[in-house]
């Protein structure tokens, strides 16, 4: 099960009803953060999360709107006296960024890793998820995110009893890659049928429509992509600025045959984005407008 909380849906400045951007992504007690604008610290709290519970911070980009909370959370998480190591993504220039956004939190007592990218598609291996990072098109280079994770087959007696498993080691097998017995080692793939459909997540701000965005979102349990503007005629401004209409996002939803469409990322110059909710229904019904602090569980599919 993933448990997904938006913390912060605003663009470009905080409102009084809105944090910057930022989204919680948690997994069996391990927590994914993705991007850190201003106020996330805040939002944490707001949410009942914790900031110490926070393992892998994944920035899309560096415009103020999705790092500059970054040295107050530092900050915080050292004064809850977390020694544990964070680690940290995002495009070309990480190292620069973080280094300067810590002027003011210059001790801290753990460590950071730094894991930049560069490749149009890269992949980090976290709690058992799968991580893939992928390029957009926006004024600086920007990443969206896929987090997948897998469901292994179902435990198959059959295949067990044709390869030869002995019985004790069957539960074994259900719950780890390879057991040992007698100085034999058994595998997984020797008990379980094919793999399941597992759990997807996309999540993208900041960015023209690109076909990265559909590829990466095909089939998703749950897509969340920005919806800066609601108003079509706000095209050629989408267009200058690199972000995204309503429509646009709804129409990557359909395309890609998501599940469900969360908007997020709204402009300070758009105070209700639900008036403009029923042209990106039209295009893709299961589309609704988040708010901070919106959370959706997503589980496996029973079969």
């Amino acid at each position: 099960m993933l448990e997904v909380t938006l913390l912060g849906t605003g663009g470009t400045m905080p409102m009084k009803n809105r944090w910057l951007t930022s989204c919680l992504v948690r997994h069996e007690g391990r927590s994914i953060l993705i991007d850190c604008g201003e106020g996330t610290q805040i939002a944490l709290r707001c949410a009942g999360r914790s900031v110490q519970r926070l393992d892998l911070l994944c920035i899309t980009h560096y415009h103020a709107d999705h790092i500059s909370g970054l040295p107050g959370l530092l900050l915080s998480m050292g004064l809850d006296g977390r020694t544990e190591p964070l680690t940290i993504a995002g495009p070309r220039g990480l190292a620069q960024t973080v280094s300067g956004l810590r002027v003011i939190a210059p001790e801290l007592p753990f460590p950071l890793r730094l894991t930049e990218l560069s490749a149009p598609e890269e992949i980090l291996d976290f709690a058992g998820l799968s991580v893939t990072a992928f390029a957009v098109q926006h004024t600086m280079p920007c990443y969206g995110y896929r987090l997948h994770l897998p469901r292994a087959g179902k435990f198959d007696p059959v295949r067990a009893k044709e390869n030869n498993v002995p019985l004790r080691v069957w539960g074994t097998l259900q719950k780890q890659e390879t057991a040992e017995l007698d100085g034999t080692v058994y595998h997984q793939s020797q008990v379980l049928g094919p793999p399941r459909r597992g759990i997807t997540l996309t999540y993208c701000t900041d960015t023209r429509p690109v076909p990265a965005i559909r590829k990466h979102a095909d089939s998703a349990d749950l897509l969340i992509l920005e919806g800066m503007y609601g108003d079509d005629e706000k095209r050629d401004k989408a267009l200058e600025t690199k972000h995204m209409l309503f429509s646009e996002a709804a129409e990557i939803a359909a395309e890609a045959n998501a599940k469900r469409l969360w908007l997020t990322h709204y402009s300070p110059s758009m105070p209700d984005p639900e008036a403009y909710l029923p042209a990106a229904q039209a295009i893709f019904p299961e589309t609704i407008c988040a708010r901070d602090g919106e959370t959706a569980e997503l589980r496996f599919q029973e079969e």
